[in-house]
């Protein structure tokens, strides 16, 4: 069963317009419409993940071409081995890159030829989180060199988005209760609703090109390294799920 946790943010804008029949300083009288007060609302939903992708690197080299593409596909082999030992399907091991470069060293005086670069990006899905730490280490003395991401996702993050979004909207109606009792007014039904937000942060990541960050629509959250960097201390945090929604109220004197 996961745990989560949630997080409800006071994030509140008023936008108080007279009620109707009042009158401006100059005796004009306003349009006759309600006044409206506007809010945003903003909640967290912090939960734990269900699977983990490992998006790792094999990269081999040597002046012959063959033989660098067959010591990459060796590797490539003892990755799958290790897959299968930790139980995890054929379809969740998936090579999705593949790229052959020459590379050349160029001196002053003339450019020496230092082999072909053979590099293939390999994606694991782990569903059993207590395995993470052994198949990474194991992934690794395969002869793994470069980890590019590691993301811990959950398969229900269409059901925290929703229940996101449906807390944010209860925070807004709970601020706007709040702010027009100061005022000594009430709250109607809801006039304008508007998602301005509903998702997650992807702190790390990164490629044969270098490392990014932003957002993305699948990846929740990632740690990981360069360079097969491991931390053995390294264990699965907390996914947080975000919506943050914009509500203009009805308002009427009590």
């Amino acid at each position: 069963m996961q745990h989560k946790s949630i997080l409800l943010l006071g994030l509140a804008l008023l936008a108080v317009f007279p009620l109707a029949g009042a009158k401006m300083s100059n005796n004009a009288p306003i349009a006759a419409e309600p006044g409206l007060i506007s809010v945003s609302g903003e909640a967290e939903v912090r939960i734990m993940p269900d699977e983990v992708i490992l998006r790792l690197g094999v990269e081999t080299s040597d002046k012959n071409l063959a033989k660098a593409k067959q010591l990459n596909d060796q590797i490539v082999a003892k990755v799958q081995a290790v897959a299968k030992r930790f139980s995890i399907p054929a379809e969740r091991v998936q090579t999705d890159y593949l790229n052959i470069t020459p590379r050349y060293n160029d001196g002053y005086t003339q450019r020496e030829f230092m082999g072909y670069f053979v590099q293939r990006t390999i994606a694991i899905t782990l569903r059993d989180l207590t395995k993470f730490e052994d198949l990474l280490g194991a992934l690794l003395e395969s002869g793994v060199n470069y980890v590019h991401g590691i993301e811990f996702r959950t398969t229900d993050l269409r059901k925290y988005r929703d229940e996101a979004r449906e807390l944010a909207l209860q925070a807004a109606r709970e601020k706007a209760t709040a702010m027009a009792a100061a005022l000594d007014q009430k709250i109607g039904e809801p006039r304008i609703i508007q998602e301005e937000a509903n998702s997650w942060w992807s702190g790390y990541g990164s490629g044969w090109w270098g490392r990014w960050g932003g957002m993305t629509q699948n990846v929740v959250q990632e740690v990981g390294g360069d360079y097969a960097s491991f931390d053995s201390s390294l264990a699965p945090g907390q996914i947080s799920v975000t919506a943050r929604v914009a509500v203009s109220f009805a308002m009427t004197a009590k």
